[in-house]
């Protein structure tokens, strides 16, 4: 049985991106040194670089070699491996979503969020997310609480009814409380959230999800021109898309239509956003490389 790294592949043979109109981004920055499957990159602000979670093997594999990689935003790898599997006590399996808060780094990891210090990459605890099968992406909101999405589904692509979003709530002891529990969030994968909305895109039907802060439907679901979404980020009023089936990285506004910004990827996964440069960050999970594109 293939495994979803080997589904994914198929949906993205391109070797580079264009962009949609040839003017509308521009690729500034790749970086392949090192990287093996490169799943999410977050942008710091407060240091100015670029971590990279690489799950370095199946996506749903216990293997404790995943690793996180910093960046510099031109490209330069301050430190190849931030934090290591198997080294130092680490424990890190197959790391996706990433987020900071409070000199943490929450790493989403196939069942469980891992906590490291942001500085050395030492461990500091971890929360199980009970019953989840594919814990996929982390997004902070605005009252410091960490949204984690459960796309619900096995390495083999199967549907395995556990999609959820939950909230976990930092603090020497950590609290995890399930948001919603729903098959209908057909398999929910890359959160963002806004002042007042959190905005979920699905893995298993082309949509955008707005919830409020206690999961209830806040209008309307968006459709996307192709599925398997992925990753999201908001600048300004818009929000930036990905999907694996269209090979694609799709721009528009909650409830309005989306078009192509650019495609040919090699895997686009869960974006990133230096705000500093006004770049979009892209983790090319199939084709190993993280670039950067600055936008209009």
């Amino acid at each position: 049985m293939k495994s979803l790294l080997a589904i994914l592949s198929l949906c993205s043979v391109a070797s580079f991106a264009e962009p949609s109109d040839g003017g509308s981004v521009t690729l500034v920055m790749t970086v392949a040194e090192g990287l093996k499957s490169p799943e999410s990159v977050l942008y710091d602000a407060e240091s100015d670089s670029y971590l990279v979670s690489n799950v370095d093997g199946e996506l749903t594999q216990r293997d404790n070699n995943g690793f996180i990689t910093e960046l510099s935003p031109e490209g330069k790898v301050l430190k190849a491996k931030l934090v290591a599997g198997g080294v130092n006590g680490v424990t890190l399996n197959a790391p996706k979503g990433l987020a900071l808060l409070g000199g943490l780094l929450y790493v989403a990891d196939i069942d469980t969020v891992r906590m490291f210090d942001r500085q050395t990459g030492a461990p500091r605890g971890a929360v199980k997310v009970p019953g989840s099968t594919f814990v996929n992406d982390l997004a902070v909101g605005p009252d410091g609480r960490i949204f984690v999405s459960d796309t619900g589904m096995s390495g083999q692509l199967e549907h395995t009814g556990t999609d959820g979003i939950y909230v976990l709530e930092p603090g020497k002891k950590p609290r995890l409380k399930t948001l919603v529990k729903d098959r209908a969030l057909e398999l929910p994968n890359g959160l963002w959230a806004s002042e007042d909305t959190l905005y979920v895109v699905t893995f298993g039907a082309a949509e955008l999800i707005p919830l409020d802060f206690k999961g209830r439907p806040k209008g309307p679901r968006t459709a996307l021109p192709k599925g398997q979404l992925d990753g999201v980020v908001m600048v300004g009023d818009e929000l930036i898309i990905s999907s694996w089936e269209g090979d694609a990285i799709y721009r528009g506004k909650p409830g309005g239509e989306f078009e192509v910004l650019a495609s040919g990827f090699g895997g686009a996964a869960d974006l990133g956003y230096d705000s500093k440069r006004h770049r979009l960050l892209v983790p090319c999970l199939i084709a190993n490389r993280v670039e950067a594109w600055a936008l209009p």
